[in-house]
């Protein structure tokens, strides 16, 4: 689920942090820049795990500020695919199942990943696994708040950063803004036994 990646990067400290330890100020920095941010193909930057070189700090003419070139490491949110990671239900819509694990929310399960057959409930906005029993079809609702083991079988990242207007922009309307979309997403499957609601596999 985390990962340790290797990142350089180049820090600005400000002249009124020179009375600090350089490493406590750029760990601070660090983590004002990366912690809780997405890095495009990376994952979900969490901490700071260490600091494992710095170069000669500089400083440049007309900023009082030094520059110090500085390789780390960095704890990144990135679970493996087909990896079963638990969370929680955050919500269900015909799109299928949006799950949450407290720290990171855009996972969903889609209809075709359920486990089968499945239907939604428009009523009660929740899917339901018809699951068939020798007394018929039984059915397991999958309410928001229940915990939920599933697959991750899909990953997809969008590159959120800030493009120049095109020509064809120009053109429409201002009220109408474009779709925010999320920079990093997983897909889950819970289409196996042993997956799906905790409540479901209970051993007597």
């Amino acid at each position: 689920m985390f990962v340790l990646v290797e990142m350089v990067d180049t820090v600005r400290i400000p002249p009124w942090q020179f009375e600090r330890k350089l490493n406590d100020s750029i760990a601070e920095e660090l983590n004002k820049k990366l912690a809780n941010k997405v890095v495009y193909n990376v994952g979900l930057c969490i901490c700071l795990f260490d600091i494992t070189k710095l170069e000669d700090a500089y400083v440049f003419p007309g900023d009082g500020a030094s520059h110090t070139k500085v390789h780390f490491r960095y704890v990144v949110f990135h679970p493996f695919l087909d990896e079963i990671l638990i969370g929680k239900i955050k919500g269900c819509s015909p799109e299928g199942v949006h799950v949450s694990l407290g720290f990171f929310d855009d996972i969903l399960i889609p209809p075709e990943s359920l486990q089968q057959p499945a239907k939604f409930d428009e009523a009660e906005q929740v899917w339901v696994w018809e699951y068939e029993t020798e007394e018929g079809a039984h059915d397991l609702y999958m309410d928001t708040g229940e915990e939920i083991r599933f697959r991750v079988v899909d990953e997809s990242f969008v590159d959120t950063s800030p493009t120049g207007p095109s020509s064809a922009d120009a053109t429409t309307s201002s009220e109408e803004l474009p779709k925010k979309e999320a920079p990093y997403t997983l897909v889950g499957s819970i289409s196996e036994p042993g997956l799906g609601l905790l409540s479901w596999w209970t051993s007597n």
